[in-house]
C-alpha cells in the first residue's frame, strides 16, 4: 500500500469516531446532581464521557451509554455507583499538605494569550468566579496583531483584570512576563481554552500553605467537549489527566518507578493546570524563554519549569482536586501539528535543561538505560492489553494513526535543533503596554 494510501486509511478510520457527551455527576447527599460539561447541552442518549464527584471532589470518570427513551441521570448514577467513596488517598506528606487549615496563600493567575478574545472571554468569566478568597488575574496579551484583546479585556472586565503586551512571541516570554508582574505568594498559570472549576484556584494553592517545601503544583485537566474526532480520539488516549491519586514529588525521596525521575515531568501536570511559589519559580529564572508554543521549540517550557523547581529541591504536589475543563483541538490537522509539536517540546525541554543546568547531564546519563528500558516495557504491555486506563475509551476501538506516531517521533528529532534556533531570537522587552 502506497504511503498516500495508508493516510487515507488512517484519516477514514479517525472519522468514523462519533461525538461523546460530556457531563458531570455529584453523588452528593441521597439524590445525584448531573450537569453537562462546560457550556454544553443537556445529557440525552449516546455515548459519556462522565467526571464523577463526590461532594463536590472528583473522583473517577467513565464512559457508559445511556441508551434511547432511558433517564441519563439514572442510568449515569448508576453506572457511577461503584466510584470511590473519596477521592484516592496519597503519599503521607501529601495528604498533610491536603488537610491544611490555614487560608489559601494570595494567587495570581496568568493567562497568557494570542488572538482568541472569545476564548479567552469564556475563561476569563470562570477565572473570576472562583471561591479563593483573595486573587488577581493578569491576561499577557502575545504579540497581538489586532486590539482584540486589549478591548475585550478593557470592555468587559475593568479593573477587575489586568492588561499587559508582550510584543516579543513565546508561552514562556508570556508567561516570563506575567511572572514579572505577578503580586500573589502563589502565581498560577492556565490557558485562555479552558474552563476553570469554581474551586480550582483554591484547591490548587492551598498545599502552599501546608508545606513551606513545595515549589509547584499541577491540577487535573479533562476535556470540556467531546465532538468531533480529533478530540475524542486524543482523550481516547490518555488526553491530559494524570488520575486521581493525590500526590507529591519530592527530589529527596524519588519515586521508585519512575528511574528518570524527575526528567519524566509529562508526569507530572501540564501547562494548563498549574502554580508555583512565587519566589521560587523566580530564583530559577522562570521559564526558558527559546521554549514553549509561538517559538521555534514548539512547546516544553512548562516541562522545564517543573524540573527546574524540583532540582532545587523543592517538592512538586497534583493536586486532581484543582479541576479545569480544556477545548480540545479540533480537526485533524490540529491534532497532526499538536503531535508534531508535543514531540520537539519534549527533547526541546531536555535540552534546554541541559544547556542551562549541565551539572545535570551525569545524572540524567546515569538514568536512561533504566528509563528505556521502562519505556520499552510499558509499550509492549500497553500493545498487548490494548492500552487505556479503566472506563477510558478503548484503544483497539480508536486506535493511534501511525501518522501521529511517526510526526511525534519527527518532532522529538527536531526538538533540539528548534530548542537552539528558539536561542537566536529576540528576547522580551518588559515593561511596555502595561495597563
Amino acid at each position: 500500500m502506497s504511503r498516500r494510501a495508508v493516510v487515507r486509511e488512517e484519516i477514514r478510520r479517525f472519522l468514523e469516531i462519533g461525538a461523546v457527551q460530556v457531563a458531570d455527576l455529584d453523588l452528593d447527599g441521597d439524590e445525584a446532581v448531573l450537569r453537562p460539561g462546560p457550556g454544553g447541552p443537556p445529557v440525552t442518549h449516546g455515548e459519556v464521557f462522565l467526571l464523577v464527584r463526590r461532594s463536590g471532589r472528583p473522583v473517577a470518570t467513565l464512559l457508559t451509554r445511556v441508551p434511547e427513551g432511558a433517564d441519563p441521570r439514572a442510568v449515569l448514577t448508576a453506572a457511577a455507583s461503584g466510584a470511590p467513596r473519596e477521592a484516592a488517598a496519597g503519599d503521607a506528606a501529601g495528604d498533610a499538605a491536603g488537610d491544611a487549615a490555614a487560608p489559601p496563600p494570595y494567587a495570581s493567575v496568568v493567562v497568557a494569550t494570542r488572538e482568541r478574545a472569545g476564548q479567552l472571554a469564556r475563561a476569563l468569566d470562570s477565572l473570576l468566579a472562583q471561591d479563593h478568597p483573595r486573587f488577581e488575574v493578569v491576561v499577557v496579551d502575545n504579540a497581538p496583531v489586532t486590539g482584540g484583546t486589549r478591548e475585550l479585556v478593557e470592555r468587559k472586565y475593568g479593573e477587575r483584570v489586568r492588561y499587559v503586551c508582550e510584543p516579543v512571541p513565546g508561552l514562556a516570554v508570556a508567561h516570563n512576563r506575567g511572572l514579572a508582574l505577578a503580586r500573589g505568594e502563589v502565581v498560577a498559570f492556565t490557558d485562555d481554552d479552558v474552563v476553570a472549576d469554581p474551586r480550582w484556584l483554591g484547591e490548587l494553592t492551598a498545599p502552599f500553605a501546608a508545606d513551606p517545601r513545595l515549589g509547584c503544583a499541577t491540577g487535573l485537566i479533562l476535556p470540556a467537549r467531546l465532538r468531533t474526532p480529533a478530540q475524542v480520539l486524543l482523550e481516547s488516549h490518555g488526553g491530559f489527566a494524570k488520575g486521581f491519586t493525590p500526590t507529591t514529588y519530592d527530589p529527596g525521596d524519588p519515586p521508585r518507578d519512575e528511574p528518570l525521575f524527575p526528567f519524566t515531568a509529562g508526569r507530572f501536570g501540564s501547562g494548563a493546570n498549574m502554580a508555583f511559589r512565587t519566589d521560587v519559580l523566580r530564583a530559577v529564572g522562570g521559564f526558558d524563554p527559546a521554549t514553549g508554543a509561538g517559538t521555534a521549540a514548539r512547546g516544553g517550557d512548562d516541562l522545564y519549569g517543573f524540573v527546574r523547581v524540583l532540582a532545587q529541591g523543592h517538592r512538586l504536589r497534583y493536586t486532581p482536586q484543582a479541576l479545569v475543563w480544556h477545548h480540545h483541538r479540533e480537526t485533524w490537522s490540529d491534532l497532526e501539528t499538536q503531535a508534531y509539536g508535543y514531540g520537539a517540546g519534549l527533547t526541546a525541554y531536555l535540552t534546554a535543561i541541559l544547556v542551562n543546568r549541565p551539572a545535570l547531564l551525569p545524572a540524567f546519563l546515569a538514568r536512561l538505560p533504566r528509563g528505556l528500558a521502562r519505556a520499552r516495557a510499558l509499550t509492549e504491555a500497553r500493545d498487548t492489553d490494548g492500552g487505556g486506563a479503566p472506563g477510558a475509551h478503548d484503544t483497539r476501538t480508536h486506535p493511534w494513526p501511525r501518522r501521529l506516531s511517526r510526526l511525534q517521533r519527527r518532532g522529538m528529532l527536531y526538538g533540539p535543533l528548534g530548542y537552539l534556533r528558539a536561542r537566536r531570537a529576540p528576547v522580551s522587552t518588559a515593561g511596555r503596554g502595561t495597563r
